[in-house]
């Protein structure tokens, strides 16, 4: 019989709906309250969207109000970057937005996969475009869908090179910075500080980021604004450099360089170990043009630590950072290959501040710390009198004469020469004398006996750390050389690394103390370690801490004029003008006067009398400097570091003078490289400084950069004294100091 299944099937199906239904009850009641949240939270990000608002960089001022570094509003061509990810849907926006912009499709594309844009901003296609063209892009948004116009902020700098090693510039963060904690809030296509005060005081200058949460509609249309978190901007920085005395102090170092290389080192005639005599060089002539190719100069106030100016040569143009040129472009201005694929030579290095990062031996100018040094510790006594006779031979405790005599070790040393090719002969000197006329015998003793009577223990390295050799000075810049002052450690690190011999690299020895004694061998320093040190010694004993950074203010400082703040109508955040007490080192009259008063005859004689009248090193200089209250009353110490070969035309030339008025109590140092005698180069550019100081030798006027002209090949446009001061030359002629006995 047949068997009617129809109400079976009727009833599977019946029941297969009901598990349908309910299991789609079950969704939708898990959908409407376990995860209605979420749910809401995607729906509302659908229709929202999140906007980056960049706060605006603090400025850089000079100490009266001057901007430094400035900001201006650009706009940007930006799109979203939901409308890039299809290839196709990319081709053709890059397409449609390149003549407007005029920027290749080519050049969009590969930005793009570069992947270096934040993804929390709009993919940047064009910055800086004019208005024109952005409110011409707006009126047709319906054929650029997703495009849109940022404002953005770009860092301008209106004096240009003044001040550039200073103020520094802006580059993209790199992704070193980006794995740095500090940078952790930083987006992926920031321009962050990369250089100077834009770098060390980065936090401080960048601000905080806002944002909006805007809804927008199907066409990714803006309708209105849910949530405004406004930016904080960056705080503004008064640096303590005045502008005036900056741009007086680079005119003084770049023209005397300038002057320098006109002059000639002579190439000496020297005895072979055969007796025969022959030029120093073989392959040059009698005499060597001077290279000069860098400097730098420091002027400090030695009773606050503040730096008033520091200059460094070459120079560049901060604006170069701003221009968006091309890399190509980029290496002709700033090149660190020569043509042929080298290196470049280090002299010509332009984005390196010397004042803070060069790294020289000091030459006689080191001299005042070893004296202090000897008077400390009790090695000698100011009046005690030793007779200098030309060369100084080590004594036999120190060395075996063998050694000497067979030539393994240097045992004896010489001063300068006077002229007729033999070492100076100063006679009875005192350490006042010693300092005056720059005697090398009377600090080559004290650099052997300060070992031998101190059981050949560093006396000499703990005297000199004192004054901050071998460390960073703790100025608010980046990349501070610490220095080296030479000791075993030192020396072992040395062997180690391949710098010197292993053999010399085994001890410390008298030979290498003798030379830290008149700053050579291993000592390194810069010229602002320099700077301080004699601050400190102008100033009675207080090492204070350089510093170029005089105030932080709470953000907006306002316009007192075109290109000047209103400090009066701001308010300070931190007040960083009160000296910073780095340690106070014990400097009695007895210990201090014979050292000041050596150095006032550097600048004003009398030298010493022996077999005839020793001038000191800076006084046939300073002859017509003014001796009247109308001046700034000086002291004063000449260096000449040896170069490579102890060939005379690689002699770098230094010099630092200080006030001995403590009511302009200003301090300066020079060094140029490879310029010749201390007296010669450096002394100059410091006599030209204190005589500006003194209001006696004219100031030009500082004016705004000139329009930066894209088509130079130059990092800095060159720059002058004022009718080439008459301060860079000595009272007897042309500028070159031709006594041999006056020229360390």
């Amino acid at each position: 019989m047949a068997v009617d299944r129809r109400a079976t099937r009727l009833g599977v199906l019946a029941l297969v709906g009901v598990v349908l239904f309910g299991l789609l009850g079950v969704r939708l009641w898990f959908l409407q309250t376990v995860e209605s949240a979420d749910l809401q939270e995607q729906v509302d990000f659908a229709r929202t969207r999140t906007v980056r608002i960049a706060p605006e960089r603090g400025r850089i001022v000079d100490v009266d109000g001057r901007v430094l570094a400035d900001n201006e509003r650009i706009l940007t061509v930006a799109v979203d970057w939901q409308l890039l990810r299809r290839r196709s849907q990319r081709e053709e926006i890059f397409t449609r937005l390149s003549g407007w912009v005029d920027v290749p499709v080519e050049a969009m594309e590969e930005r793009f996969q570069r992947q270096i844009d934040s993804p929390f901003l709009p993919f940047p296609i064009k910055q800086d475009v004019d208005e024109r063209t952005a409110i011409a892009i707006l009126e047709r948004v319906e054929d650029f869908p997703g495009v849109e116009i940022l404002t953005e902020w770009k860092r301008v700098y209106p004096y240009g090179q003044h001040a550039a090693h200073i103020v520094g510039y802006m580059g993209a963060i790199t992704p070193e910075q980006l794995d740095d904690p500090q940078y952790a809030n930083y987006l992926l296509n920031e321009r962050v500080g990369q250089f100077g005060v834009e770098r060390s005081l980065e936090a401080i200058l960048h601000g905080v980021w806002g944002e909006q949460v805007i809804e927008v509609d199907a066409a990714n249309r803006p309708i209105r604004i849910l949530e405004d978190v406004p930016p904080i901007n960056g705080f503004d920085v008064q640096l303590t450099i005045d502008l005036d005395v900056q741009q007086y102090l680079e005119q003084a170092v770049e023209t005397t360089l300038k002057l320098r290389r006109t002059q000639e080192a002579p190439n000496p005639i020297v005895r072979k170990p055969d007796g025969t005599r022959e030029p120093m060089d073989l392959t040059k002539g009698e005499t060597v043009p001077y290279k000069a190719p860098a400097g730098s100069g420091v002027v400090m106030d030695y009773t606050t630590g503040e730096v008033i100016a520091m200059a460094s040569y070459p120079s560049f143009d901060n604006r170069w950072f701003e221009a968006g040129i091309s890399g190509t472009k980029f290496q002709q201005i700033f090149p660190s290959k020569n043509p042929d694929g080298t290196d470049i030579d280090p002299d010509q290095s332009i984005l390196v501040n010397r004042a803070v990062q060069g790294r020289y031996n000091l030459g006689s100018t080191f001299k005042l710390f070893t004296a202090f040094s000897a008077l400390n510790t009790g090695l000698i006594a100011p009046d005690e009198i030793y007779v200098d006779n030309g060369t100084y031979t080590l004594s036999d405790e120190s060395v075996e004469r063998e050694r000497c005599i067979s030539g393994l070790v240097k045992c004896e040393y010489k001063n300068a020469t006077c002229g007729n090719g033999r070492p100076c002969v100063y006679g009875a000197v005192d350490v006042e004398d010693a300092l005056a006329v720059s005697s090398d015998t009377f600090f080559y003793r004290i650099g052997e006996e300060i070992m031998l009577r101190n059981d050949f223990q560093p006396v000499l390295q703990e005297q000199v750390r004192l004054f901050g050799f071998g460390a960073d000075t703790g100025i608010e810049l980046p990349f501070e050389f610490d220095g080296t002052v030479p000791d075993r450690e030192l020396k072992r690190i040395y062997a180690e690394r391949g710098v010197i011999s292993e053999d010399e690299g085994r001890n410390y020895f008298v030979g290498d103390n003798v030379q830290l004694a008149i700053g050579q061998g291993l000592l390194s320093a810069t010229p602002l370690h320099l700077a301080a040190g004699y601050a400190t010694v102008a100033n009675g004993g207080f090492f204070l801490q350089p510093s170029v950074v005089k105030a932080i203010w709470n953000p907006g400082l306002p316009d007192l004029k075109p290109g000047y703040v209103d400090f009066d109508r701001g308010t300070i955040f931190d007040d960083r003008s009160d000296p910073v007490l780095v340690r106070q080192i014990p400097m009695p009259e007895s210990i201090r006067n014979p050292i000041v008063q050596g150095l006032e005859r550097v600048i004003y004689g009398p030298g010493v009398d022996s077999d005839f009248y020793h001038k000191t090193t800076g006084e046939h200089l300073f002859a017509d400097y003014p001796r009247g209250p109308e001046a700034i009353p000086l002291a004063g110490k000449t260096g000449t570091a040896q170069g490579a070969g102890n060939y005379p035309w690689n002699d770098s030339s230094a010099f630092t003078g200080f006030s001995t008025d403590d009511e302009r109590p200003y301090v300066v140092t020079a060094y140029l490289e490879k310029a010749g005698y201390g007296s010669q180069a450096a002394a100059p550019v410091v006599k030209c400084l204190f005589l500006a100081l003194s209001g006696l030798a004219p100031m030009d006027e500082v004016r705004l950069a000139e329009p930066l002209d894209l088509d130079s090949t130059v990092a800095a446009q060159p720059t002058e004294l004022p009718a080439r001061e008459q301060c860079q030359r000595s009272k007897f002629g042309d500028g070159v100091v031709t006594q041999a006995r006056d020229i360390d």
